[in-house]
């Protein structure tokens, strides 16, 4: 009798042991990068105080964006970045090429193979004047479509055939709609993708939405889709904001010159609700006319906070790159350390 006892209550501890296993969580390694998207390289205190507090590694620098000439023949680099600093020895570069994807739809197999070999030659070019003897990672940046993929996936194995790439990391951004079409947009010939969590609201239609970071729109496209997908996947988290301007209810653009500071000068604009300002009066400087109308987008730490929770439970690697778009110290000065450090926690 004592014997039986005994096997029972070992049985049930093993059973309350098993019980609580699934529950015990074992936090995530959170690697901290950032993306650099200005046409000049600098040195800047601020930006490389960011860059050393969270021990980063790596630094993603725009090298240029290919688009067709003129003539709408030949594709050529566009604004291509200057470096009039040198990136710290401690970060290694990950020059980025966005190709634009009207591109691809013009290239035939010989034009592609000719893109592959410039965009090697430009990128090796760019590494040398950012005072890099190499980079070990290469990334293409393009929002290519069912119509396009073909031509695209071709252009990606005919750069990961260059001898230059040989025992290096090609990776390729990934949209949200790629993430959850795999079946039309195809799986990248790649090493490895970068999820954009952000752009994923349609910044054309006019309302008080924000284009930039949509929880709710995140949710349609993000859930299981992450963790099934083939291959390593990093998560990249806006840092920006913008002002989106219409004129009649109809999309002008994005205007660059336009800061929260001017939006909150009554000379200038007038608060309607929410995001949305007015013009006041004519506005050549920005390109308004009076009553076009403004609406501001940022990303505040709310925002980050629910981002990260949500992605949190859907990530099921031991160690996540997070990758912030963009490292400018007029947008990184808004978020303390503290404050992306929260983020990493959560995505812990």
């Amino acid at each position: 009798m004592k014997k039986s006892i005994k096997v029972g209550t070992h049985l049930l501890a093993l059973l309350l042991l098993a019980s609580l296993l699934p529950s015990c969580h074992h936090p995530k390694t959170i690697n901290t990068s950032f993306y650099y998207w200005k046409t000049i390289y600098k040195t800047n205190t601020t930006e490389a105080a960011y860059l050393h507090h969270f021990n980063t590694h790596k630094l993603y620098v725009r090298i240029m964006d290919v688009n067709m000439d003129d003539d709408g023949t030949t594709p050529i680099p566009i604004s291509p970045v200057i470096f009039k600093g040198k990136i710290p020895d401690t970060v290694q570069i990950v020059p980025v090429v966005f190709i634009v994807n009207d591109v691809l739809k013009t290239l035939d197999t010989p034009k592609l193979n000719d893109l592959a070999n410039k965009i090697i030659l430009f990128v090796n070019s760019k590494v040398e004047q950012a005072g890099k003897k190499r980079f070990n990672e290469l990334q293409i940046d393009c929002d290519w479509t069912a119509t396009t993929r073909d031509s695209y996936f071709y252009l990606l194995n005919r750069l990961k055939l260059n001898p230059v790439l040989k025992h290096k990391i090609l990776s390729a951004t990934l949209r949200l709609h790629q993430l959850k079409n795999q079946r039309s947009s195809g799986i990248p010939p790649v090493n490895r993708v970068m999820l954009m969590c952000y752009n994923m609201g349609n910044l054309r239609r006019y309302g008080h939405q924000n284009s930039i970071l949509d929880i709710s729109e995140l949710k349609k496209y993000a859930n299981d889709n992450i963790g099934r997908y083939p291959m390593p996947t990093d998560i990249g988290l806006p840092l920006f904001k913008w002002a989106v301007a219409f004129r009649d209810q109809e999309y002008l653009g994005i205007s660059k010159r336009i800061k929260k500071v001017n939006l909150i000068d009554k000379n200038q604009f007038i608060f309607i609700a929410n995001n949305i300002y007015k013009a006041a009066k004519d506005l050549p400087e920005f390109g308004l006319n009076k009553a076009d109308e403004v609406r501001w987008e940022d990303i505040s730490m709310p925002d980050l906070e629910a981002a990260a929770s949500y992605l949190s439970p859907l990530i099921k690697t031991d160690s996540v790159n997070i990758i912030y778009f963009h490292l400018d110290e007029t947008i990184v000065k808004s978020y303390s350390y503290h404050d992306l450090e929260t983020v990493s926690n959560l995505l812990r």
